[in-house]
Order: C-alpha cells, then sequence, then structure tokens
C-alpha cells in the first residue's frame, strides 16, 4: 500500500514538473520570438548583404528599415544578425551597438552606452572627460583610427530612430553619418523606425551626409512565393507551432537553447496531440478568426497566447477553450470601453450627461455649458452625490476632450469661450454601458442615472 502511494506521488510530482517547465518553455517561445524569419524574404537580403559588405569587403553604408508597428522590423534585424554570428570573420571581427531611442533620451546618454558596448573604457584608463564634446571627440577619434583593413567593423542600429531626430541638434546622427560617408573605418548605420515621412525629420545637413537607402516592410506581406498559405491559415498554422513541444527530432537542439526546460518525450508526445485537437475545435477556429480579424499583428497575437499560457500551473494542466475565450477579451474589448473604466466617478457623470444630452437633441453639437447643466440638476435631485465646484467640473470636462471622446465642430474657433465651444461626442451609449458594468465602486444613484432613457 505505501509502495503504491509513494509511485502515485512521484507521478503527480512528474506531472506538476512537466506542467511548470512546459509553461516556461512556451512563454519564452512566445515573449522571445526566434530569429527564423519568415516573410520579406527580399528585404532580409538587403539587410543581410548591407552588414556582411561592411565586415568582408569594409564598406561604410548607412540605411532606414521603415515599417509599421508589428511588421517584423526588430526580428529581421535580430534574425540576420543570428545568421551572421555564424560566420567566423564576422563573429572575430564585427563590433554590434544597439541604441534604442526610448532608452537612450539624449545624445550623451547613447554616447556613454555607444562606448561601454564598444569596450573602450579599457582605452580611456583614468582619464575623465567633463562634456559631451570630449566624450563625442574620444569616440570619433576611435572610430576614424587606422584604416578600412586595420579597424575593426562597427555596426550601429538604432531602434525607433525618429526618436533620435529629435536630439539636439541631432549631433550624434550627424556624426554617424559623417564617419560612414567619409569611409575612413568601416561602418554601417541602420535606423529602424515606423515613421514614413523620418527623412523629413531629418536637418539638412545631417540628410546630405545619409545615403538616402530606404528598405519598407509592409505588413501581411509573403515574399517567399513558395508559400502558398493565405493570412488566417498561416495564423492557425503559427499557433500550432508556438504552443506545440518539441518532438523527438529536435528535442536536443532545444535542450542546447533551454537547457532548464528539459521537457519529457513522451509527455511532449501527448501535450501534442491536445494541441492538434485543440486546433480542430470549431469554437477555437472561431476565436482565431475573430482575433485576426480584429487585428493581424503577430504581436498582439503572441500576447494573447502568452496570457492563456500563463493559466498553465499543477492545478490546471490543460489549456482549455475558456482560457483563450477569456484571454480574447483583453484583446477584443473596445479600446475607448477601456479608457471608460479608467475614468473619476465625476468624469463618469460628465460622460453621461453627455450620454443623455446627446440622445434628446438627437446627436446635436454639445458644450460645456450644456453639460454643466444637466449634471448639476442630476446632482441636486440626489443628496448623495457630493458637490463640485464650476473650475473642477471644467477640468474634468478638458481630461475627456483631451482624451479624444470629443471633437471640436467646424475647428476651433478662438473668439468663442471654451465654455460655448461646441463638441460631437464620439461614444455610443452601448460603449458607455459596457463600461459601466465593469466600473468598480460606481455609486448606484450614478448607474441608474446612465440607464435610465432620456433624463
Amino acid at each position: 500500500m505505501g509502495t503504491t502511494s509513494k509511485k502515485k506521488n512521484m507521478e503527480i510530482d512528474f506531472q506538476d514538473n512537466m506542467i511548470l517547465l512546459t509553461r516556461k518553455y512556451l512563454k519564452r517561445k512566445i515573449m522571445c520570438p526566434e530569429t527564423k524569419f519568415r516573410h520579406h524574404i527580399k528585404e532580409r537580403q538587403h539587410v543581410l548583404d548591407l552588414l556582411k559588405r561592411t565586415v568582408e569587403c569594409g564598406e561604410s553604408n548607412s540605411a532606414l528599415l521603415i515599417g509599421p508597428r508589428g511588421s517584423g522590423k526588430t526580428t529581421l534585424v535580430n534574425s540576420v544578425l543570428k545568421e551572421l554570428s555564424t560566420i567566423k570573420n564576422f563573429k572575430d571581427n564585427a563590433m554590434i551597438v544597439n541604441l534604442h531611442g526610448l532608452v537612450h533620451t539624449d545624445d550623451r546618454l547613447a554616447l556613454k552606452d555607444a562606448t561601454r558596448q564598444m569596450q573602450l573604457e579599457n582605452v580611456v584608463g583614468d582619464k575623465v572627460f567633463g562634456t559631451f564634446a570630449e566624450n563625442l571627440s574620444f569616440l570619433l577619434d576611435c572610430l576614424k583610427a587606422g584604416d578600412k583593413k586595420r579597424s575593426k567593423p562597427c555596426i550601429f542600429i538604432l531602434d525607433e530612430f525618429d526618436l533620435f531626430c529629435g536630439h539636439q541638434n541631432q549631433t550624434l546622427l550627424y556624426n554617424l553619418f559623417d564617419v560612414a560617408q567619409s569611409a575612413q573605418s568601416p561602418i554601417c548605420v541602420l535606423g529602424i523606425t515606423c515613421r514614413l515621412d523620418v527623412i523629413e525629420l531629418l536637418e539638412k545637413r545631417v540628410k546630405s551626409r545619409f545615403s538616402h537607402r530606404q528598405i519598407f516592410l509592409f505588413p501581411g506581406e509573403n515574399s517567399a512565393p513558395e508559400q502558398a498559405l493565405n493570412g488566417f491559415e498561416e495564423r492557425v498554422e503559427l499557433f500550432k507551432y508556438l504552443l506545440r513541444l518539441p518532438d523527438n527530432e529536435n528535442i536536443n537542439r532545444v535542450e542546447e537553447q533551454y537547457d532548464d526546460c528539459m521537457i519529457d518525450s513522451q509527455f511532449g508526445t501527448v501535450w501534442n496531440q491536445f494541441i492538434d485537437d485543440l486546433v480542430s475545435n470549431v469554437t477555437m477556429i472561431n476565436i482565431l478568426k475573430k482575433m485576426y480579424s480584429l487585428d493581424v499583428n503577430e504581436r498582439c497575437f503572441r500576447n494573447f497566447l502568452a496570457v492563456a499560457v500563463s493559466t498553465l500551473d499543477e492545478d490546471h494542466q490543460r489549456l482549455e477553450i475558456n482560457d483563450f475565450i477569456e484571454a480574447s477579451k483583453m484583446f477584443t474589448q473596445d479600446d475607448k470601453v477601456l479608457l471608460l473604466e479608467g475614468l473619476s466617478v465625476l468624469e463618469i457623470s460628465l460622460i453621461i450627461a453627455m450620454k443623455h444630452e446627446t440622445e434628446i437633441f438627437d446627436g446635436e453639437p454639445i458644450n460645456f455649458e450644456t453639460i454643466l447643466n444637466r449634471y448639476n440638476k442630476f446632482a441636486n435631485q440626489n443628496s448623495s452625490i457630493q458637490s463640485v465646484q464650476r473650475p473642477v467640473i471644467m477640468k474634468a470636462f478638458e481630461h475627456i476632450k483631451n482624451l479624444e471622446l470629443l471633437t471640436p465642430v467646424g475647428g476651433t474657433n478662438t473668439r468663442t469661450e471654451k465654455e460655448y465651444q461646441y463638441y460631437k461626442f464620439l461614444l455610443t451609449p452601448e460603449q458607455i454601458l459596457d463600461a459601466l458594468k465593469n466600473y468598480p465602486s460606481l455609486p448606484t444613484e450614478v448607474k441608474q442615472w446612465a440607464t435610465n432613457s432620456l433624463q
């Protein structure tokens, strides 16, 4: 009896451990996209050749990789760098400097991090640079030192490139492009941005030193002719790929990549069969279709899967349809409804006043005075509603306007006092009522006022 019980406990512990490892492995797989790139074959080859020529031939280049968010720009660059890292000459000689516009908010920070990534602190020794100009001068001297044959090729990857254009005098961009144009040492400057008008953001002196090489990525393109799948079929295949565990053929490769996620092959086979069955479920397909119709962005889809996978634990060892239904709600819910749920009670009350005013006058424009009168009428009839001073209500109204839930009618007239400026209300009654269902601790009087018709 004791042996049987002990064996059963070991099986439970094994199963629990496998589920935790599975969750860890899948979350890594989903949230840290592999460097295998499936689209934009021509554009990828262009970037690959550009970086390869910098290292192998000593060329100096500059280029911009442009495309909307989620089109795969960063994944493309990472896949190129991953492939080039397998080439010994590139791995041994090339220096990669990654700078990000959201992190390096001015040239001083960017310069400091570039110096660190290029491992130039050792060259500096005990010398202390007091000014940005001295730091820049030192970095440029290091870049320009030597010649094409003796200098180490350096590749600068500037993510959110458009944000660097906002730096004072665009000093960093000017000097990087100047070094690339002078071709004193092999350097490649590759900017990544979602701004189609990014060239117009460059100052004239910077623009004159840029090569004007632009590589565009358009979402949803299959550049490889052999990829005959349509968009949704490919999304289903991606769903299966991201949720499957490594089979016997790939288990060794995966263990090398995730050495702390060694999953039993027999467990993996059972899990993969379960995922295949899940894809054949009509409800699951409908969820995927709805997600795809709302947003073809792969990043959003990966976030959706990550939320579902996060539900796995010792007590919940299978991904159920309901897990995906609940996860999809986070990504299919109206953005304006989510926005309303974060407003104050006063702001929600003004929204309700706008709803009633719009319904009574059949969609006619509204202004602050009409909304104030309707709100005051409601507040005076309900003793539990705390009275609020006019400036506070005005500030709440301005906040609603700044959230773009109101739009000026006929433009903003500077001669009209702001209390009497007319606006079009952009919310539907359904959106307001949906938001109120999930609004925490909303006074009963306010909720009743929202559902009462035309008052």
